[in-house]
């Protein structure tokens, strides 16, 4: 008897990575799937008529996690007749079409200020499971994956986003690349026609919210860090936090004779070789990894041993030796050395909020003061900089290769109503009631042509606790008028899972990008669903989920209501289901 496919997936939840071996084998120390190691030289929304909603519970804490952290499987490797019939009828291609022809369905080009050329509509991507390939760099359970697949592809999701971590590829040595389990992975996805967003994840797993798993950084990198304590970030109480090399000794020498951009040019280097033959096709993007949680961020706000909670204003990050040396430069550059020797001393601690410090309170407070404009600059240009290292080499190593690149920007939205915006100062986002801070992040990603992916695009302001001031959808139309200002192409992301039709619609309208000031055919180049888990495979949440991707896809310009649009999706799952209970029973095998 066949089991409901949410309880054959259930298991596949929460696991922690573990290498696979076969039953009877001894595990191996040395790299798995030699083929796949190589070595390289170290060189809009409404019906006509009124429709009730109801809010949700209120949602916390409102952060933004790597990836997902879970999977699940439908789907079998065929389709059969008239289950094809139907997905043509819903207007998706079968899984069984030719990847040829679903990109030129999809394809997409851009005009100056991220105008789409071609089709409208918002393209949907889902993210995979953080652990989606093990430490015996293989593919996590394949029977669920590939089946996993099968059902994003029938529910017209355009592809998938895969976390390349650096912890996993480059692991056991410097220039030496186990890229494995990812060879077999992206050709899976080729298989089923699905595009492909690869993330350059250049930090640890786990420490951030929804991390289920623990992937630290490479071996040899983690050896130098502890001979060297201050190559981690470091706040004013001495705490390290190893999530990600401490952008303050970027250029420096201090990975095995390598500076850190350059070990993170080589690994995209090697990995652009290595799939060479995916690039603009399969794989479409590079999102490039640029601090804790693959944001362009500072790790102001560690939930690890529980440092930081919801709604903290968190805490600097710039006392390892590096970054006070580059403040004391800084300060002396500036005729005052007196200000080069540390960081605020009365900005509180990780848990405060503003009013409870000297430095963040709307009165008088240090950060509206020259002392706190001289800091804050610095603060926030060495974040700058280190993005424009590296997003420099990115271009330059898939410069003509066809991916688009991206970065990803957290939604701190947090405090956001109050004058300093203190959490998104200590993250590095020298936004304030008085500045954007966002608007020269979005220049310095147009300098480069890429995208600006932001997060907490599901968030309506009313969820969110008014007494922290939270208001994520003035955040979200903040960052699309940056966006639009500097002709950068916007994509989003949702910061948790959400499976109601009232996060879907609030999806649907920021996604639109109809915000006064911006151009009017404007929409978000992309959005990438967070997560794939066994409840989005929920009889109602697919349901559901299947018409949010079919009400993404037409675009802004379509009117059709959402109840026409779910009783398309519903006639479309009752169809498919016997296909469902198949795939199910697949998984048990």
């Amino acid at each position: 008897m066949a089991l409901n496919l949410a309880h054959q997936i259930g298991t596949l939840a929460g696991a922690q990575v573990v290498a696979e071996v076969a039953t009877g084998e001894q595990p191996s120390l040395a790299p798995a799937n030699v083929s796949g190691v190589r070595k390289v030289p170290l060189a809009s929304l409404r019906c006509n008529a009124p429709r009730e909603t109801v809010s949700p519970p209120m949602l916390t804490p409102p952060l933004t996690p790597r990836s997902a952290a879970n999977r699940s499987g439908m789907m079998s490797p065929t389709l059969r007749p008239d289950l094809s019939a139907a997905c043509q009828a819903y207007g998706t291609l079968s899984p069984l079409e030719t990847a040829d022809e679903s990109s030129s369905a999809a394809a997409v080009a851009w005009k100056e200020g991220g105008k789409k050329e071609e089709k409208r509509g918002v393209p949907v991507y889902v993210m995979m499971p953080l652990d989606s390939v093990t430490y015996g760099n293989t593919v996590n359970r394949k029977k669920a994956m590939n089946a996993s697949l099968q059902a994003l592809k029938s529910a017209g999701v355009e592809g998938i986003m895969i976390d390349v971590w650096w912890g996993l590829v480059e692991r056991e040595a410097p220039g030496v690349y186990n890229w494995g389990g990812y060879a077999e992975l992206l050709e899976m996805a080729k298989k089923h026609g699905l595009k492909v967003q690869a993330v350059m994840s250049f930090h640890q797993c786990g420490g951030n919210v929804g991390d289920s798993c623990t992937i630290p950084l490479p071996k040899w990198v983690t050896e130098e860090m502890d001979k060297d304590p201050d190559l981690a970030y470091t706040d004013q109480w001495g705490r390290r936090n190893y999530e990600y090399v401490s952008l303050g000794c970027d250029t420096l020498p201090v990975l095995k004779g390598r500076t850190p951009v350059q070990c993170y040019a080589d690994f995209m280097r090697a990995f652009r070789d290595y799939f060479q033959h995916l690039l603009g096709d399969t794989i479409v993007e590079i999102q490039v990894g640029m601090g804790p949680a693959g944001e362009l961020r500072y790790p102001s706000y560690p939930e690890a041993n529980g440092t930081w909670k919801f709604p903290g204003i968190g805490a600097f990050q710039c006392y390892d030796k590096y970054m006070l040396s580059s403040l004391k430069a800084a300060a002396d550059a500036a005729g005052k050395p007196e200000w080069g020797s540390t960081g605020p001393t009365d900005a509180g601690h990780y848990n405060n909020w503003p009013e409870d410090t000297p430095f963040f309170k709307k009165e008088g407070g240090g950060w509206n003061s020259p002392y706190g404009e001289f800091f804050l600059s610095w603060y926030s240009q060495m974040l700058l900089e280190h993005g424009e290292r590296i997003l420099s080499s990115a271009t330059s190593v898939f410069e003509g290769q066809g991916v688009k690149i991206s970065v990803k920007v957290a939604g701190i939205h947090w405090h956001y109503g109050t004058r300093s915006h203190a959490p998104e100062l200590t993250a590095g986002y020298y936004n304030t009631r008085y500045r954007d801070g966002y608007l020269p992040i979005a220049q310095m990603l147009a300098r480069h042509g890429a995208v600006f992916n932001f997060t907490c695009i599901e968030m309506r302001d009313h969820e969110q606790p008014q007494d922290a001031l939270c208001a994520p959808e003035k955040l979200v139309k903040q960052v699309a008028l940056a966006t639009a200002a500097a002709q950068v192409p916007l994509a989003g992301e949702n910061a948790l899972p959400r499976y109601d039709e009232y996060a879907h619609e609030q999806i649907l309208q920021a996604s639109s990008l109809d915000v006064e000031g911006s151009p009017v055919d404007r929409e978000m180049c992309a959005f990438t669903y967070l997560r794939m888990n066994p409840s989005l495979f929920h009889p109602e949440n697919w349901r559901r989920f299947v018409a949010f991707v079919k009400k993404m896809n037409e675009g802004k310009g379509a009117h059709r209501c959402w109840e026409e649009v779910e009783r398309e999706a519903e006639q479309f799952v009752h169809v498919t289901q016997p296909f469902i209970q198949e795939a199910a029973v697949a998984l048990t095998q």
